[in-house]
Formats: structure tokens, C-alpha cells, sequence
């Protein structure tokens, strides 16, 4: 296994309304290259307009992959993530293709490139008793009791996760309930280096200031195209505002609308402040990987020329 090439994989990441959707079409059909959904909302059937879902055009210009594969009330976890996007890049590449991922959510992205820790799948009922007593913590007004639980048993983990991080401090506490030790002794130990890829990561970002004006209108653009109208289907179904992906950017915002507790001209408002602050979170996330080539998708010839190279170096290899 250590004497097998790598495979080629084109990584196109940036914060959202960066322009990854169109720029990785016209790479992908240059390139033979088939597309593998790295959004992890886009995950999630009947939820199109506010995940800005690729449209059925885009998806039947080139091969898509990992779209609308599970339900909105069906967990879906980072490391299942990383099983089927690795299953759906051998596929390609058992064509003959080249792979690409294509998505903002970096913690899929570092998912299928470097691996996750294994703790022995997932324990359901450990993560409801945390979460049950955060709840009870939270009414009784001590909503952080489970971060400074974390604080004891393991400071350095806290220090990388801010208090308000519920998700992130009951994971950090469930390694080391189910591993007996620190998280950040377990992640170093990991070194997340299960990397059987040879990747071009690139990161696409024109600005902040032409991102923000883009969030404002794709914003504008969702409230236009139905993102109301998605949302009561999406309850008429029995999908409620409790799950976890209707609690996302764009539904959190539309529920209360569909409820007749807000309006559409708050939420929209809303929404946009969140969506620009979303994206600032993708930039702080992709300053740490040190493989990114931040690259404007206005520089359209710039970008093709390095895809171009990197696919001509491993030809030469072959």
C-alpha cells in the first residue's frame, strides 16, 4: 500500500458566493473531471434554494456526486462524509477521471483528505446525556457548565474552542470520556496524516468586500427564487425547526417567517449579517491550511493554467 501512487484530487474551497460552483464546471469539463459535493448541507434532500444547491442543468453537464443522498431529519457526520466522498473519488478514478471536491465546509475537506479519529463510531446515547445536561445546565442558568468541565479535564483543548461552541466541547468531552484521555492528546497522537491524495488546494476568494455584495444579493436572490415556499414544504413534510439542518444559515432565518412570527424583510436582513459572518469563519479556517493557493476566480485563466499544470505533472508521471 505505501509503493501506491497518490491520486489526483482538485480541492476548490473558498468562503460562500466565492464563485466555486461556476468555476469548478468549466474546470471540470476541460478537465474530465467529474465533481464531488463538499457542502455539508448540500448533503440534504428537498433543501435547494437555501443551500444554493447546483442547479439540475449544472449537475447534468458534468457528473455530480454526494447530492441530495440523505434526508433532513437523517444524521449525517463528518466521518461518514469522509467514507463516502473517498468511495466516490475511487469510482472516479477508476473511470479514468480526475476528482474534485468542491465545497466550503473545511471540516469535510479535512475529513476526506487527512482522515478522522477513530473512537469506536458514534455513541449516541453519550452525546444525548451531554447534550440533556446542558439543557437542564442552561435552564437553570449555567449554560456553560460542560466548558468548564472541559477546562478541567483538558485546558488545551478549551483553549481552542470558544465557550458559546456547544458542538465542539461536547465532542472534545466525548473523546475523552470514550478514550480515557485529553482530546488534544488523542488529535496529536492522530496527527490527522491519512492522506492518500496528491491535491491541488485551491481557495478561492475575490475579496471581502465583492463576497459581502454577493452574499447580500444571492441573499436577496433565495427570498426571490422561494426559500419561504421550501421551508413550509419542508414542514408540511414533518420536517421541523429543531433539526439540525433546519437550523442552518437561511432556515433559521425563514422558520419564524412561516411561523408568523417575524418577517421577510428581518430575516433577510438576518440572514445576509450571518451569511457575511460565515463566510469571515471559512477564511479563518483556510488560513490554516498550508496547502491553499488563494486564488481570485476572476483570474480565470490564471486558475485553469494551474490546474493545467498540476494535471500535466501527473501525466508526465504516468
Amino acid at each position: 500500500m505505501e509503493d501506491q501512487p497518490k491520486q489526483p484530487v482538485i480541492v476548490l474551497t473558498g468562503p460562500t458566493a466565492a464563485g466555486k460552483s461556476a468555476l469548478a464546471l468549466d474546470i471540470a469539463a476541460r478537465f474530465d473531471a467529474e465533481i464531488v459535493n463538499a457542502d455539508s448541507m448540500q448533503v440534504f434532500r428537498f433543501m435547494d434554494i437555501g443551500t444554493a444547491k447546483p442547479s439540475l442543468a449544472e449537475r447534468a453537464r458534468v457528473p455530480h456526486h454526494l447530492f441530495d443522498i440523505v434526508n433532513p431529519d437523517e444524521p449525517y457526520s463528518a466521518g461518514r462524509y469522509a467514507n463516502d466522498a473517498r468511495e466516490a473519488a475511487a469510482r472516479i478514478h477508476a473511470s479514468g477521471k480526475l476528482a474534485m471536491l468542491v465545497g466550503g465546509t473545511g471540516l469535510y475537506i479535512r475529513a476526506f483528505l487527512e482522515g478522522l479519529i477513530d473512537t469506536g463510531g458514534a455513541d449516541v446515547e453519550l452525546r444525548e446525556r451531554l447534550e440533556t445536561e446542558h439543557e437542564k445546565a442552561r435552564e437553570a442558568g449555567d449554560p456553560l457548565r460542560l466548558y468548564r468541565r472541559l477546562e478541567k479535564l483538558d485546558p488545551r483543548a478549551a483553549t481552542k474552542i470558544h465557550p458559546n461552541d456547544l458542538r465542539r466541547t461536547i465532542r472534545a468531552l466525548e473523546i475523552v470520556e470514550r478514550c480515557g484521555r485529553e482530546a488534544s492528546v488523542v488529535r496529536g497522537e492522530h496527527g490527522f496524516l491519512d492522506n492518500p491524495y496528491e491535491t491541488l488546494h485551491l481557495a478561492l476568494d475575490p475579496g471581502r468586500e465583492v463576497v459581502n455584495e454577493r452574499i447580500n444579493k444571492r441573499c436577496e436572490d433565495m427570498i426571490a427564487a422561494g426559500l419561504l415556499q421550501e421551508v413550509r414544504r419542508l414542514r408540511e413534510m414533518g420536517y421541523g425547526p429543531e433539526l439540525r439542518p433546519m437550523q442552518a444559515i437561511g432556515y433559521r432565518h425563514i422558520n419564524p417567517v412561516a411561523d408568523g412570527r417575524d418577517t421577510l424583510a428581518n430575516a433577510l436582513l438576518s440572514m445576509q449579517s450571518d451569511t457575511r459572518r460565515f463566510a469571515r469563519r471559512q477564511r479563518t479556517w483556510l488560513r490554516k491550511v498550508e496547502d491553499a493557493i488563494w486564488c481570485d476566480p476572476c483570474e480565470h485563466d490564471a486558475v485553469l493554467a494551474r490546474v493545467e499544470a498540476f494535471v500535466a505533472k501527473r501525466s508526465a508521471r504516468g
